[in-house]
């Protein structure tokens, strides 16, 4: 042999790796976990998971709170039904009043009075008395003269005092009554006070 140099392996002189026996399965690691490591991390997936969703009600938004329900008088309606046959008080006028309700709506009409420290009002059936819900009532509302002297001959007439209650409020309001209601007032009060209105 001659030259300088590192001697090099031949050909086909490197190590090969023995085959593997036929039949022979590789052995596999087994990873065995202790059956009180598994519960432990059952248990911290169970109170991870309620956590969230914990957080997630306490962080989640309020629903929006329900409308409250309208007030009384936007859900009530007064109509003059005319003169009553049965005013049979002297100094006295009886007449019709019409109460409805809207769907679902109920109210109480606590009073009926009259703005006139001169006159006088009652009604039958006698306040309070409850309008149901999507229903009319017929109310009649009788008014006393007290003192023909004070009593209004023009102004104030048309009106009537309602104090209305339903599960929201409690409002006092004064109604017009239309349909003739003034003049029928009128005359009976000239009548009862037999003088002449201005």
């Amino acid at each position: 042999m001659s030259g300088i140099g590192p001697v090099e392996p031949g050909e086909d002189t490197y190590h090969h790796p023995a085959p593997p026996l036929t039949g022979a399965t590789p052995a596999r690691a087994r990873l065995t976990v202790p059956a009180r490591h598994r519960r432990k991390a059952v248990l911290a997936a169970a109170a991870t998971l309620t956590t969230g969703v914990c957080v997630y009600v306490l962080n989640a938004p309020a629903p929006p709170p329900a409308p409250p329900p309208p007030w009384p008088s936007q859900v009530v309606g007064f109509s003059y039904a005319g003169a009553s046959p049965k005013g049979e008080h002297t100094g006295a006028f009886t007449f019709g009043v019409s109460i409805s309700t809207e769907p679902g709506r109920r109210v109480t009409v606590d009073s009926i009075t009259q703005p006139s420290a001169a006159l006088a009002v009652s009604t039958e059936p006698s306040a309070p008395f409850t309008v149901a819900a999507g229903e009319s009532r017929d109310v009649a509302v009788t008014v006393y003269v007290l003192d023909c002297g004070e009593v209004p001959r023009n102004a104030g007439l048309p009106f009537l005092e309602v104090t209305l209650r339903n599960e929201r409020a409690v409002q006092k309001q004064s109604r017009i009554l239309g349909g003739g209601y003034p003049e029928d007032l009128g005359a009976a009060i000239q009548k009862a006070c037999d003088r002449p209105a201005p």
